[in-house]
């Protein structure tokens, strides 16, 4: 028979059954294997970096990765779910650098680069097993045991021919640019790592006073947040088209933008001259110092587009050597390069006073060097967002240098195209966020001044001839001294000489090494070792069908993935993409271990296991929505969802095998099925339609919700109006009807919500299915998403047991407010709705709430009225003198009547002492009353009115109800079994032993009583109860 199912939601141990049955059976690598042949569904894993911890985050982004596969595998497609690595980059280097002590890049090469290299790899599986551990415990599926790794020979070489491929389509080039760099790492960053790193920081901006160098007492007034670069200043800038003024305050004249006047100067100044800012175009000023003099004409001013008057005075100044638009500037006028800061971001020798010192540090300095020189015009506390670096969390520099670029503005447009056939999900990321990022799209800086990474695949002669390698036969025909077995690493690869093809000199590869955001959005073809092997495969899974990564990837693999299959293919990489929103704490706060509001993911899924996080992440809130996650609210939704089908499924159980029913030996008779049966069909197929379309669109938290509605639908609804036919003792056709509807509905739900608790379903499907029908797929992951059977679907039994429900939950509510229990028969209720009931959802209306009688109507005003008052704020200025006339008059309406006339009309018309008072909606305070003897409530278009009248006839039926209520609870109590026989002792009151005298059948009937004694016994269970208001001694024993 079925196993017995504990009733507590300790699911943690259960789950850990599951995953060791999962494994020791091999169930996932047979879901991938039965489905060969079939059609082929792709996901790409975005692989993690197994040198960091998993957070709670990654509990999000694991389950949602995890479900789409779950549910496409389970319609019949195969999905290879490759796992990966991605171990190359600075997050791997400075790991090593604090693992060893050493700091910087002079350190790391003086400790040896090949040691170093070999740390790399070492530190790169630190916490591989933890990972491992990780998604097994949350129910995440993927091929773990061969895993690509981004630093395998196989997957370099896939990477090189990619980037051969855009070498060779004249699209990778090196330049001497402004690059976003970080002085502690030495390395330029490409702008989709910069997105990354950007913190709201609070500086000093500068507004400084350039002398005019042809004007007496007359100086520019120049703003910058960036005083570090003033050392460095050759030019200023204002807007050609924008009015500038000449004003004097307090005997000294100033230029600047005349919008700006009143805010950096105030209001009492006197303006001397008004002229365009072209005007200003190649005036000189004095520099401010003289630590370098260059040969280029210098220091004057210039004109440029992207000068505003948003802030500052409507001039900047101008540093070729840092900033894009400082080098445009620099680039247009001819203005020379001043580089007064080295690659650490010190400043170098010529700069005496603050040599040394790095640039952010030495802003105070020289702002208080403008103060005493009588160059600072104003200094003042500046918030804003900077760059950091994404990894060390160093500021970054605007910095010139040589570096090798992707030409990812060529294919602009084409970006934008491949983007607008992605499904976005949501789509305003696609349409906004990202598709925003690709119209302001910056060539790629693809170079890193760094170790640990792929190699940059290019090499160069003597005579400036260079060649891109595309793969390892290549290298080594090309090459008189590549080992057999050489690795694509630093600083094996170093040694490497090629032979240049044009001038026949050794060529010896450039230094750098790429972005490692590179490797990980070339995966879908490296991760094959394409295109030298794997071509079918590789064709079969591009582009991807779904991705999913947190929001923070919209400019990090999203775009690399986009940009690379773009740049090789013309395609995007992903047709349809989930983006997830942050992981905070109960007060929306983001997650940190210094504010201590960090959770681990270790600690919760010990604490309430996988599917409890898996369901609440589900059904919180759309996966691109911030979630706060806090023990109440998984908690919540464990008991609300998993609790009470694993009550229903444990419901089952339990009478099943009281009862003997083996599922495979009996048949159920769908032309005798009861209409809360015919009901269940219609709404388990209707949810099976609602999830199965939902998921094909992505649509997860709909899904998570339809499902929960369902279950409450099942346990809350269909049970419990079902429970009788389970206990009857004979098991006829009514009795097999109930278990095989329950036992269909739990095993279809079972697989509906495989994909969302893997592991409760798993469960529930092994003990029903399995236990039963060894022919039968072993596990509910290798069985088949249910199909809708159209023809059970009823959508007019579903909308009249949709308006019961809604009835019954009024006329509970209308029992609640009259102080009548359920157990209190009334005798009428009266129902206005849009439809009727027919006559069998009417007698289940009267036994839920237990009335003798229910009428719909379409006037329920004999029994409500309304009452009207005289809102004083607007008649009192009205009809000051009549408003005590009003009050009274308006007490004394026909509550209906006026409502009528309110509505027809508009308006209330009264006459008061022969004046027409015409009172407006805004006039009247209106409030609905009840009629004495009834209780009354509406929504959704429904209204309901319970007569709440008591006769002696009910009175005595509400006594016998509760007597029957009290002697369930003591069986319980008393520990019998469901199926005990019982004698009833009665004992201490006339009144209520007549009552149980008189209907003794009904009572006993119901309770399993087989004697009724008027006496109490000392062995049975006794309890002393107040029966509406009536004392009595009640004594429960088992039958012999």
């Amino acid at each position: 028979m079925y196993n017995k199912v504990s009733t507590d939601l300790n699911f943690v141990e259960r789950e850990h059954k599951v995953l060791e049955y999962w494994n020791e059976n091999k169930i996932f690598e047979k879901s991938i294997h039965l489905r060969e042949g079939g059609p082929t569904y792709t996901f790409y894993d975005g692989p993690p970096t197994a040198n960091g911890k998993p957070h709670i985050g990654h509990v999000l982004t694991r389950v949602i990765k995890d479900l789409i596969p779950r549910y496409r595998t389970m319609k019949g497609y195969r999905v290879l779910r490759k796992a990966g690595w991605d171990t190359h980059g600075l997050p791997v280097e400075l790991e090593v650098e604090k693992l060893l002590g050493i700091d910087g890049k002079d350190q790391i090469e003086s400790y040896g680069l090949e040691p170093f290299i070999e740390k790399c790899k070492e530190s790169v599986w630190k916490y591989k097993g933890m990972w491992e551990d990780f998604s097994g415990t949350v129910g995440f599926w993927a091929d773990m045991d061969d895993p690509y790794v981004t630093y395998h020979n196989d997957y370099i070489e896939s990477v090189w021919w990619s980037l051969k491929q855009i070498w060779d389509k004249g699209l990778l080039y090196k330049g001497h640019k402004i690059v976003p760099y970080c002085p502690r790492c030495g390395t330029p960053l490409s702008s989709h790592e910069v997105a990354q790193g950007y913190k709201d920081v609070k500086e000093t901006s500068v507004i400084v006073r350039f002398k005019a160098a042809d004007e007496e007492n007359t100086y520019y007034l120049a703003w910058t947040t960036t005083p570090w670069t003033l050392p460095s200043n050759v030019a200023l800038a204002v807007n050609p088209q924008e009015d500038y003024v000449k004003v004097r305050e307090r005997g000294t004249d100033y230029i600047l933008a005349e919008a700006l006047v009143p805010v950096v100067l105030g209001e009492d100044v006197e303006i001397l001259e008004r002229f365009p800012g072209k005007d200003l175009e190649h005036r000189h000023y004095e520099p401010l110092f003289d630590f370098e003099a260059p040969p280029e004409k210098a220091y004057y001013v210039t004109c440029a587009d992207f000068v505003t008057l948003t802030d500052g005075t409507g001039i900047v100044h101008i540093a070729p050597a840092f900033g894009e638009d400082d080098s445009q500037v620099g680039k247009a006028y001819g203005l020379p390069f001043v580089q007064l800061v080295d690659e650490a971001g010190l400043f170098v020798e010529k700069v005496t006073p603050w040599k040394g010192q790095f640039v952010k540090d030495a802003d105070k300095h020289i702002v208080q060097h403008l103060h005493d020189s009588g160059q600072l015009h104003r200094a003042m506390d500046y918030e804003h967002s900077y760059p950091h670096c994404w990894r060390c969390d160093t500021p970054l520099l605007y910095y010139a240098k040589d570096t090798w670029f992707i030409k990812t503005t060529a294919v602009k447009d084409r970006l934008i195209a491949n983007n607008n056939k992605i499904n976005w999900l949501p789509a305003t990321i696609g349409k906004k966020r990202f598709g925003d990022w690709l119209e302001n799209v910056m060539d790629w800086s693809l170079s890193r001044d760094r170790y640990w990474g792929t190699p940059l695949n290019i090499w160069e002669c003597a005579e400036g001839h260079r060649h891109s390698i595309g793969s390892i036969e290549e290298l080594k025909s090309m090459s008189s001294n590549c080992p057999d077995d050489i690795e694509l690493h630093r600083p094996f690869i170093d040694e490497v000489l090629i032979t240049c093809p044009v001038c026949g000199k050794d060529m010896k590869r450039v230094t750098q090494v790429i972005d490692c955001w590179y490797d990980s959005g070339a995966m879908p073809f490296a991760q094959w070792h394409y295109p030298f092997e794997n071509k079918e495969i590789f064709e079969d899974n591009f582009p991807a069908d779904f991705i999913s990564e947190a929001v923070d990837q919209t400019r990090g693999w999203f775009y690399s993935l986009l940009a690379i299959s773009t740049l090789i293919f013309d395609e995007p990489a992903y047709k349809n993409v989930i983006v997830l929103g942050l992981v905070q704490d109960e007060n929306g706060q983001k997650m940190s271990k210094s504010k201590g509001n960090a959770v681990d993911p270790f600690d919760a899924l010990a604490k309430y296991g996988a599917d409890a996080i898996r369901w609440y992440f589900y059904s919180n809130s759309a996966p691109w929505l911030p979630n706060r996650f806090y023990d109440e609210a998984v908690v919540e939704g464990q008991r609300k969802f998993m609790g009470t089908l694993w009550n229903t499924y444990a419901f089952y159980v339990l009478y099943a095998n009281i009862d003997g029913f083996d599922p495979t030996r009996y048949t159920m008779d769908e032309d005798k099925l009861s209409l809360m049966d015919k009901w269940l069909f219609s709404k388990l197929n209707t949810l099976v339609r609602t999830v199965d379309s939902n998921l094909d669109q992505y649509k997860i938290t709909e899904s998570a919700r339809a499902i929960t509605e369902f279950v409450d639908d099942l346990s809350n609804w269909y049970v419990r109006r079902s429970r009788e036919r389970f206990w009857q003792k004979d098991m006829n056709q009514d009795k097999i009807n109930a278990y095989m509807t329950l036992y269909t509905t739990l095993v279809t739900v079972s697989q509906v919500v495989a994909p969302f608790v893997p592991f409760m379903a798993e469960d529930i499907y092994k003990n029903l299915v399995v236990n039963f029908r060894p022919e039968a797929p072993e596990s509910v992951h290798l069985s088949d998403f249910p199909q809708c059977r159209t023809e059970l679907i009823d959508k007019d039994v579903e909308k009249q047991m949709e308006l019961v429900l809604e009835v019954v939950v009024l006329g509970r509510a209308c029992r609640n407010n009259g102080n009548r229990k359920n157990r209190q028969p009334l005798a009428k209720m009266y129902v206005k709705a849009e439809r009727s009931l027919d006559q069998a959802y009417l007698d289940i209306v009267k036994e839920e709430l237990n009335v003798k009688e229910v009428l719909f109507t379409d006037d329920v005003s004999a029994f409500t009225t309304y009452l009207f008052k005289p809102q004083l704020r607007t008649v009192g200025p009205k009809y000051g003198k009549l408003l005590n006339r009003i009050r009274t008059a308006l007490g004394e309406l026909d509550g209906n009547a006026a409502m009528a006339s309110l509505q027809a009309e508009g308006a209330l018309k009264l006459t008061l002492e022969g004046e027409e008072v015409v009172l407006l909606e805004e006039d009247l305070l209106v409030e609905p009353a009840k009629k004495e003897g009834f209780e009354s409530d509406t929504d959704k278009g429904v209204t309901v009115v319970l007569d709440t009248n008591l006769t002696e006839s009910l009175v005595e039926e509400g006594f016998v109800r509760e007597i029957i209520s009290k002697v369930q609870t003591m069986r319980k109590e008393a520990g019998f079994e469901v199926v005990d026989h019982i004698r009833l002792h009665v004992e201490g009151n006339e009144r209520i032993q007549t009552l149980v005298g008189t209907h003794a059948a009904d009572i006993q009937e119901e309770t399993l009583t087989d004697q009724v004694e008027m006496r109490m016994d000392g062995d049975a269970y006794q309890k002393s109860w107040n029966i509406n208001g009536e004392q009595v001694l009640l004594g429960v024993k088992k039958m012999a």
